[in-house]
Order: structure tokens, then C-alpha cells, then sequence
């Protein structure tokens, strides 16, 4: 097979959340287990730390992989979504894993993948747990999928598991009110293994100071302590990432890292990771910024940003997910911006025309265009030097003009 052939199988046979919603969502974690007996176990044969929550856990990954490089460490980081490539979910020390490498474990493991009736994710996993074991690295970043508890990278036993914060998101899998979601986030906290709650929240603390008490784990909050470091990253949201990244990174008692390696890891994430799509600047005159913020929390920090940019006009190309909760997103948008509405190249996208209908009833005026590229052409087209083009509402919006 060729390296687009398994991606057409990986992607086409098998379900993945992202990209159908909810009818690839998986109850437990049997597969995952199946799968990684399989491969030997590899998810023992390195240390690990865990980082989940509803917003801003991409983000601190990249900073504690960025951290632990800095202080000579071959470190692992697996993430999703990707933005651009596939390989971007599994890298090494900022490296993308090799095509080869994902055609070799899918050709080896085909024949029981295909038997379990694996997920994408449950595939993707597997793999980069074999590839962290395989490349020997010191210690892997793993970034939970969704929610925490019945999440496929639940299997690890990590040095500190990491829980950034709680927002209301993928409530149709992990509830509806903010301790629901938090008592399925709490589900990565482990016994013996100290844990980092990146915000104070009153609504979620009882819930996860119960599940630390239940398994005997020294918790903290990160919100709690003052951090002063600056990091690459543009985001002001990016503030929060770093704090609770530090902590976690104070929380690791077997590893050698120094105040130089914490301060130069944050000064240096997007070089040492290869982090794309946090606030990043495309282009000057006219400004273009795109941003994968999606959720009411993550769009709040990412849309106050955006009031404090100056320009003469304001344009934004917008695409959401058909899951998305929009009575509580587009209030939050600027009325004083031009909108070019377009659907994400995925099934479960918004119609244009849907999300211009519900838009007009908070008085966002746009246009509808056909896709996420044609709508970024026409507001390249319309705006002036001084102008500015934000690019967001989805992940996928982002990675289709990256």
C-alpha cells in the first residue's frame, strides 16, 4: 500500500469522531487494550504524562515536550487533531513521524485491525505508542482525545496526569453541566500519581479533589501559583498553558530540568514542536491571524485578543461544526467585522447558509461561499493594508488554509 492508500483506508473504513461525530464515539476501552497486547505493551516501555481538559491542552503539551527537549530529553508528544499532515499527531523531538513508518504498522497490523473493527483513533494511538517504543524515547506527551475517562489513551501510567480546565464541550458524549464533563476529565487520575488542575473552577474542584482523594494522589492547582515566564506562543490565553505546564513540570521528580531549560522550552515551542494554528500570524499587511479556538471558553480569550488588534476593517472567515453549540458562540463575535461564512471540508460541518442564518440573528452580516479556501480568497481580495483577517471557529477551517 502506498502512503495515501492507508490514509484513504485509515480514514474512510474505520469511524473517527472528529470527523462523523458522534456515531464513532467508543464506550470503552476494550479495543485499545486488544490492540496494545497485540504490539507488546509498547505504552510500558517509556514514561509518560497525560494531559486532558477542555481547552488549552494542545497547547501545554507542546510546552512540557518543549521543557523536557530543552533539558536533553528524547521526548514523544501525541496530539490530535492534526492540522495539515497525519504524521503531525505523532512526533519526536519536533519530527513528524515518517510515512513509511505509518504504512509499516498498518500493513503489519491490518488483518486485526480490521477483525477488532478498530476506530481511527484507537488505530492512531496504538501507533504512536509503538512508535515512542520503537524510537526509544525518555518520555511521551500524550494528549487525550476526548473527555478522559473512556478515552483510548487512558491505558498509561504516567509520571503526573494534567487537567488544564473545564468548558462546556462534546456535551452529547460527556454531559451537560461542568462537573458531568469534569467527573469524565477526572477519569485520567490515577492512584499514587500526583495530578495538575490547570484552573480553579468552583463549579469542578469538589470533583476532582474527590477523585484525588479516592486514589491517594497529591493534587494541585495551577491557577493557585504565580509563574512568571513568557513563551513564543501569541496567544495572551497562552498565559494559563504556561502555568499549568510549569507546575506539571515541578511535578516530575525524576527528571533533571533547570530554571534555563523551563524559561528557553516556553521561549522555544513552536521551534522545538512545530505547534501551528495558536494564534499564528499568516501574513502582514493586511494582518491575517488564524486561531483553532472552537468552544465558548477557548473563543472568550481568543475574541478579546482580537478587540485589542488595531486595523481599518475587520474581516472574518467563519466555519463551525453542525455540534456546536452556536446560541452561546456567536454572541461573542464582533458586529462590527465583514463575515465570510463557508462550511469545513468534513461531514460534520455547518452548511454556510445554516451558519449565516443563525448568525443574522445576532446581527453578523456576511456572505456564504462555497468553501473554506474560496471564502479566505475574497477576504484577501477585499481587504486593505491596514486591515485584518481573522480565520477560526474550527480546527478545520484552520487547517484548511495552513
Amino acid at each position: 500500500m502506498t502512503y495515501q492508500q492507508v490514509l484513504d483506508w485509515m480514514f474512510a473504513q474505520l469511524p473517527m469522531y472528529q470527523r462523523q461525530g458522534q456515531s464513532a464515539f467508543k464506550k470503552d476501552l476494550a479495543n485499545i487494550v486488544a490492540l496494545c497486547e497485540e504490539l507488546d505493551n509498547p505504552q510500558k516501555k517509556f514514561k509518560t504524562i497525560h494531559v486532558g481538559g477542555t481547552n488549552g491542552k494542545g497547547s501545554t503539551s507542546h510546552m512540557i515536550a518543549s521543557i523536557l527537549q530543552e533539558a536533553g530529553y528524547k521526548v514523544g508528544l501525541y496530539t490530535s487533531p492534526h492540522l495539515k499532515n497525519f504524521t503531525e499527531r505523532i512526533r519526536i523531538n519536533g519530527e513528524e513521524m515518517l510515512k513509511e513508518s505509518v504504512v509499516t504498522f498498518i500493513e503489519k497490523n491490518k488483518v486485526f485491525l480490521e477483525k477488532q473493527g478498530l476506530s481511527f483513533f484507537e488505530m492512531t494511538v496504538g501507533m504512536a505508542f509503538e512508535e515512542f517504543a520503537n524510537q526509544k524515547v525518555d518520555v511521551a506527551v500524550i494528549e487525550v482525545g476526548l473527555g478522559g475517562r473512556l478515552d483510548s489513551t487512558n491505558i498509561i501510567l504516567p509520571e503526573v496526569s494534567v487537567i488544564t480546565n473545564i468548558g462546556l464541550d462534546h456535551t452529547q458524549f460527556l454531559g451537560e453541566t461542568l462537573p458531568e464533563i469534569a467527573f469524565e476529565k477526572a477519569g485520567i487520575i490515577k492512584k499514587n500519581i500526583p495530578v495538575v488542575i490547570g484552573e480553579r473552577q468552583k463549579e469542578t474542584e469538589k470533583v476532582f479533589i474527590a477523585k484525588a482523594k479516592e486514589c491517594n494522589t497529591l493534587i494541585v492547582f495551577a491557577s493557585d501559583k504565580k509563574q512568571n515566564y513568557t513563551t513564543d506562543l501569541l496567544g495572551e490565553y497562552q498565559k494559563h498553558n504556561v502555568t499549568t505546564a510549569v507546575t506539571a513540570i515541578e511535578q516530575l521528580k525524576e527528571f533533571t530540568i533547570k530554571e534555563e531549560n523551563i524559561k528557553n522550552g516556553l521561549l522555544n515551542v513552536v521551534k522545538n514542536t512545530n505547534l501551528k494554528g495558536r494564534w499564528q500570524l499568516l501574513q502582514e499587511h493586511p494582518k491575517v491571524i488564524c486561531d483553532t479556538a472552537h468552544n465558548k471558553e477557548g473563543l472568550f480569550y481568543t475574541l478579546q485578543q482580537l478587540k485589542k488588534e488595531n486595523y481599518k476593517e475587520l474581516h472574518i472567515v467563519l466555519g463551525v461544526v453542525s455540534d456546536k453549540n452556536l446560541s452561546e458562540v456567536l454572541p461573542m463575535f464582533p458586529k462590527n467585522a465583514n463575515y465570510y461564512y463557508c462550511k469545513p471540508n468534513i461531514p460534520r460541518g455547518l452548511l454556510a447558509d445554516e451558519l449565516k442564518v443563525q448568525a443574522n440573528e445576532f446581527n453578523l452580516v456576511g456572505e456564504v461561499f462555497d468553501s473554506v479556501s474560496q471564502a479566505f480568497e475574497k477576504a484577501k481580495a477585499n481587504a486593505s493594508r491596514g486591515d485584518v483577517i481573522y480565520v477560526g471557529g474550527s480546527t478545520f477551517v484552520v487547517a484548511e488554509i495552513l
